[in-house]
């Protein structure tokens, strides 16, 4: 009888803590969203530079690196947005005394907040050296902002939405009891090759920079309480 009466207070006293935890709340659900489409305004770009023999004469790195220097010094660059990223050969000294014919290439980082500063730079560089450029990366400098401004209008918009329903119901809007928040932005990826100098007389192509906009999107699923 005792072994009974223990396991009846056992089961009665788990039933009432499963009670207290059960949430007799009334409670409507609702998503907000909040969207916005922005143009980077920091945009990553790798230019690569090679060698080349112009008859006889090679047409070297250094020369093309000058041109490339003042050309970015000419559009504004700050100097920390112009970085030298690699060199095709780790010994090139090395390679020019074992072949007076080998050609080296150079990769170079150029950091742009206005990209009509692109075209301006290409056009005071000799076509023959491009070898490719390239966007690595891009960003928006007040993405951080524009995020937050997002989950606010996403979160006033689950609460509006709700509001709505309610009032055609003829309910009140309680507090909010649960928010959670998804980030649905989306960066397309940076096209691979927008330049590309095909032979030493290809002449200069036309550059293609184009790219679409950053989408910025958010989501606010929101449980309020119905008074």
């Amino acid at each position: 009888m005792k072994k009974l009466f223990v396991i009846a207070a056992l089961i009665t006293l788990s039933c009432g803590a499963f009670a207290q935890n059960v949430d007799l709340r009334r409670k409507i659900e609702v998503t907000g969203i909040a969207e916005k489409e922005v143009t980077p305004d920091i945009i990553d770009v790798t230019i690569s530079l090679k060698e080349y023999m112009s008859g006889k004469t090679k047409v070297t790195i250094s020369q093309l690196e000058q041109q490339l220097e003042k050309a970015v010094d000419a559009a504004g660059i700050a100097k920390e947005d112009f970085t030298v990223n690699d060199l095709s050969s780790w010994n090139y000294a090395t390679e020019k005394k074992k072949d007076p014919d080998f050609l080296a290439s150079k990769q170079y980082g150029i950091r742009f907040h206005d990209l009509n500063k692109y075209n301006q730079i290409l056009s005071k560089l000799d076509p023959k050296g491009i070898q490719s450029t390239n966007i690595s990366s891009y960003d928006y400098s007040k993405i951080n902002d524009l995020k937050n401004e997002l989950k606010l209008k996403a979160l006033l918009s689950a609460k509006e939405k709700a509001t709505f329903l309610l009032n055609g119901i003829g309910e009140k809007l309680g507090q909010p009891i649960s928010i959670i928040e998804n980030d649905n932005s989306s960066f397309p990826s940076p096209r691979p090759v927008m330049y590309m100098a095909k032979s030493a007389d290809a002449g200069t192509p036309e550059s293609d920079i184009d790219f679409r906009k950053i989408k910025l999107s958010f989501t606010i699923q929101a449980i309020f309480e119905i008074k």
